[in-house]
C-alpha cells in the first residue's frame, strides 16, 4: 500500500527548500497521495501541482495555536492520512497536538546538530514528545547527538536520511565577475558564505590571516549580512592581508561567486548538519575547506574531496589555506572530486529511494525494520 502523506513545511525559498520539495514531487509522480500545507506565496506551489501534489495554501502562523491545531486535525480526519510529516517548529507544536488520538504516524525532521539536551523542557513539546513516532536526521552527526541523550525517548526513534541534490540544478550557474569586489585577475580566491551566527566561526578565519606568510596573491570574500563587525574588520586590518579581505554583504548571486572562487571556506565550530552552502559549492566544483564538526565531519574527505581541518584553530585554517594556494592544480582536482562526491553520496535519487523505504516500513511495521543505511554522511 502506498501511504497517504500530509506535509507541513515552508516552501517560500525555492533554492533552500529544493532538496526537500523534490522528494514529495517524486513520490507524487510515482502515484503516492501527497498533500502539502504551505504558504500561498510559495513559488513551489506550481511545481507541486504539476506533479499531482494536492496543495493547501496555508501554514500555521503561531505555535500552540488552537485554530491551527483544529485545522490540521480536521484535514487529517477527513483525509485519512497514514503519515504526518512536519518540518519546522510551528508545524511541530501544532501538528503533534492535532494528531493526538488519530491513527497517523508523526514524523519530524532535524537538520541542526546542537541543543538536544534531554533536560531541556522545550524539547518535550517537539522532538522528545511521546506522540512523535520518528525523527529524520539530516546527518549521522545529528543522529549521534540524539543517541548521547541517555534519558531521552528519542534515541530509538532517529534515522539518518541525507537530503540529496542533483548536479543538474547547478549547471546554469555562471562564474561571477569578481572584479566588482576589487579582486585582481589571476588572484587566488577564498570565499566564505555565512550568516552572523557565532557558530560559523568567522573570528577564527580572521585570526588565521595573522598566521599566513607574506606575499600570497589571495583575496578573501566574506559573503553575507552583518559579517563586517568592528571586531572582524579590526582583526583583518591588523594582518598583512587586510586590503585583500572584502566583506561583500548579502549577495543574491552567492552561487555565482562560489563558482568563480578557488576555495569555499567555512570554519564552523558547532551545530551544523551537512551545511547546505558547502554542498552547493561542492556541486559547483569549488574545493571545500571546512572544519570537522560533528554535522560535517563525513562530508569531505581530507585530501580526497577537499580539505578538512579541526575547528577553533586559526593555525590549521592558515595551514590549509597555504596548502591550497601553493598546490593550485591539486586544489582544482579536489574540486572535481568534491563534485563527484556529491553525485555519489548525496544524490537525490538515493534520498528518494531511502524515503520510500522509510515510509513503507513506517506504516507496515511502525518503523521497526528501517535503520540508517551504511555510508550516510
Amino acid at each position: 500500500m502506498k501511504p497517504k502523506i500530509l506535509v507541513i513545511s515552508n516552501y517560500r525559498s525555492t533554492v533552500t527548500v529544493r532538496p526537500e520539495a523534490e522528494i514529495f514531487i517524486a513520490l507524487a509522480q510515482k502515484g503516492w497521495s501527497i498533500d502539502v500545507m504551505t504558504y500561498g506565496d510559495s513559488p513551489y506551489i506550481k511545481h507541486f501541482r504539476e506533479a499531482g501534489v494536492n496543495v493547501i495554501e496555508w501554514h500555521p502562523e503561531k505555535k500552540f495555536d488552537k485554530q491551527s491545531i483544529q485545522k490540521i486535525r480536521d484535514h487529517l480526519r477527513v483525509g485519512g492520512h497514514h503519515i504526518l510529516q512536519l518540518y519546522n517548529s510551528k508545524a511541530y507544536t501544532n501538528g503533534i497536538k492535532a494528531a493526538n488520538g488519530l491513527d497517523v504516524k508523526v514524523v519530524l525532521y532535524r537538520g541542526y546538530q546542537g541543543n538536544l539536551q534531554w533536560y531541556d523542557p522545550s524539547l518535550y513539546t517537539k522532538y522528545y514528545h511521546r506522540r512523535v513516532d520518528k525523527i529524520i536526521c539530516n546527518s549521522i552527526g545529528v543522529e549521534e547527538e540524539y543517541r548521547k541523550q541517555l534519558f531521552s525517548n528519542a534515541r530509538d526513534k532517529v534515522v539518518t536520511i541525507n537530503k540529496g541534490h542533483r548536479l543538474e540544478w547547478y549547471e546554469d550557474v555562471k562564474p561571477a565577475d569578481l572584479s566588482t569586489f576589487g579582486v585582481k585577475k589571476g588572484s587566488f580566491v577564498f570565499t566564505c558564505v555565512a550568516n552572523t551566527r557565532p557558530m560559523k566561526g568567522v573570528k577564527y578565519i580572521m585570526k588565521a590571516l595573522h598566521h599566513l606568510p607574506d606575499g600570497m596573491d589571495i583575496f578573501l570574500l566574506m559573503v553575507g549580512r552583518g559579517l563586517e563587525t568592528i571586531e572582524y574588520r579590526k582583526l583583518a586590518d591588523e594582518s598583512t592581508y587586510g586590503e585583500r579581505v572584502v566583506f561583500t554583504g548579502f549577495q543574491p548571486n552567492a552561487l555565482e561567486i562560489d563558482k568563480a572562487s578557488d576555495v569555499f571556506l567555512l570554519a564552523s565550530i558547532y551545530g551544523e548538519s551537512i551545511t547546505k552552502s558547502v554542498i552547493e559549492a561542492m556541486s559547483l566544483g569549488t574545493t571545500p575547506l571546512i572544519t570537522n564538526i560533528p554535522g560535517n565531519k563525513y562530508l569531505v574527505e581530507d585530501g580526497k574531496s577537499g580539505y578538512m581541518i579541526p575547528s577553533k584553530n586559526p593555525q590549521a585554517i592558515a595551514d590549509a589555506m597555504v596548502r591550497a594556494y601553493q598546490n593550485k592544480k591539486e586544489t582544482g582536482r579536489l574540486g572535481v572530486m568534491a563534485q563527484r562526491r556529491i553525485e555519489e553520496k548525496l544524490n537525490i535519487k538515493k534520498t528518494i529511494a531511502e524515503m520510500t523505504e522509510f515510509y513503507l516500513d513506517l506504516i507496515d511495521t511502525g518503523g521497526k525494520v528501517y535503520k540508517t543505511k551504511p555510508g550516510v554522511l
